[in-house]
């Protein structure tokens, strides 16, 4: 199933950000005493005793809104409670109930989703008895934490994993790979996949006018098990084009993590966006393999070979990943080279999971050291003895050196340029990891 989405809400300055990093591990969102500094949402990936889901953070909401910002950040509260599958609402300990907490409840009473109450900025947990005045908000059994200094988050956290959406058994079903279709809404992502699977469609789960959730659908290609994830577009409404980004990215992120090769499907009609090139990179940074869709190709009125290599060479220009990314052009309105993007999803499958000897690595790292040597340094010269693979999908590999920590990266660059000049790897990313070898100088 798709990864749940837990969504951070509360009223200005409770420490909602703050929780945010205490769960995440790491200070991403913007901390600070004044009040109302998170205007926009933050998207981050957690996990919790096995548990992995999506962790939104969002603005303080106030009961009574005096500026236009304000306005603006209750309603995107408003459409981040509706795209989640649990909510963590934080409230303030020491000051207890606000007029804006009573407001916030409120909503999420009225949105069914299933709630759990934070109870913030209590550091004395043993002999803490403010978070019992939340009951009076009528969400359950107020939790209390100290966010700053992490007491209490454990047990929010175990709190939090009970309540996911349990795992559904038959995503263990044996497949061959796993591809997610992906994109920004409108660009025919569900045309795509209907013409792929046609009337025999399985489907694995489909909830009808759910936007939390992916549709799987399980299907046969060239002897190959093949499941499609598709992360359907949202429905737009006025004024909320920012909205369709943000729960595009949210969507995109949870049907990403779960694929081993992604279909970034782009409306080449209406030209390729800087989302659709942030979507695709969201896969390529995670180590998914990656297919370029350029769609609705049949709506180019001029599609002769030398259009298509411009086309190819503009984008290759604007998102420096896509120089290893194979292109496909198709019409999921006819059918048009929609299998074919399947077919090279498979290709490119293969391609990441592709395993190297250790004699090949080290005559290829060999040759490249040769032809371009390492930057060398004030402390002597910098050596690369030699190289191993070690592990696929996505290809990683590990180079000995006796200074690593003086190789640029503009040089490691150029090993990965080299590898794939030997090896492709096409649609795949590949990492390098450089170790100090011990007995060299």
């Amino acid at each position: 199933m798709s990864l749940p989405t837990v969504t951070v809400v509360g009223r200005p300055n409770v420490g909602k950000s703050t929780l945010f990093n205490r769960i995440l591990g790491r200070r991403l969102a913007i901390v600070a005493e004044r009040s109302g500094v998170t205007r926009d949402r933050q998207l981050a990936q957690a996990e919790w005793a096995g548990r992995k889901f999506l962790l939104v953070d969002t603005g303080g909401v106030t009961d009574q809104p005096d500026e236009p910002i304000d306005h603006e950040v209750q309603r995107q509260v408003k459409m981040a409670i509706s795209h989640s599958n649990l909510v963590l609402f934080v409230v303030d300990g020491q000051t207890g109930i606000h007029a804006s907490d009573e407001f916030v409840a409120e909503l999420l009473r009225r949105s069914g989703i299933p709630t759990i109450l934070a109870v913030n900025k209590l550091d004395e947990l043993g002999e803490a008895i403010e978070h019992l005045e939340f009951y009076g908000l009528g969400l359950g059994d107020p939790i209390p934490v100290a966010a700053l200094s992490g007491k209490g988050s454990g047990d929010l956290l175990d709190r939090v994993v009970e309540n996911l959406p349990k795992e559904r058994t038959n995503e263990n079903e044996e497949v061959d790979i796993s591809i997610a279709v992906i994109g920004r809404p409108n660009v025919g992502k569900s045309s795509f996949v209907n013409q792929l699977v046609g009337p025999n469609r399985v489907i694995v789960h489909e909830e009808a006018g759910t936007t939390r959730d992916a549709i799987d659908t399980l299907m046969e290609l060239g002897g190959h098990q093949v499941r499609l994830i598709d992360t359907a577009g949202l429905r737009r409404q006025a004024k909320v084009e920012d909205d369709v980004e943000f729960y595009g990215r949210v969507r995109a992120a949870s049907a990403i993590e779960r694929a081993d090769v992604c279909l970034l499907l782009v409306d080449t009609k209406d030209g390729a966006a800087n989302q659709d090139f942030r979507i695709g990179y969201e896969a390529w940074k995670r180590g998914k393999g990656l297919v370029f869709v350029a769609n609705k190709w049949d709506l180019i009125e001029d599609r002769g070979p030398a259009v298509l290599a411009e086309f190819e060479r503009d984008l290759r220009q604007r998102a420096h990943y896509l120089r290893w990314v194979p292109i496909v052009t198709t019409s999921a309105k006819s059918g048009q080279r929609v299998k074919k993007a399947v077919e090279t999803a498979l290709h490119v499958n293969q391609e990441r999971a592709k395993r190297i000897s250790t004699s090949e690595v080290n005559k290829v790292l060999q040759a490249l050291v040769r032809r371009t040597q390492p930057p060398q340094g004030a402390r002597g010269d910098v050596r690369l003895p030699y190289g191993s693979q070690v592990a696929s999908s996505p290809p990683l590999f590990v180079l000995w050196s006796n200074r690593p920590q003086d190789l640029k990266e503009h040089y490691v660059r150029y090993l990965k340029a080299g590898f794939r000049e030997a090896w492709c790897f096409e649609g795949s990313p590949v990492h390098i990891k450089l170790k100090k070898k011990s007995g060299l100088t």
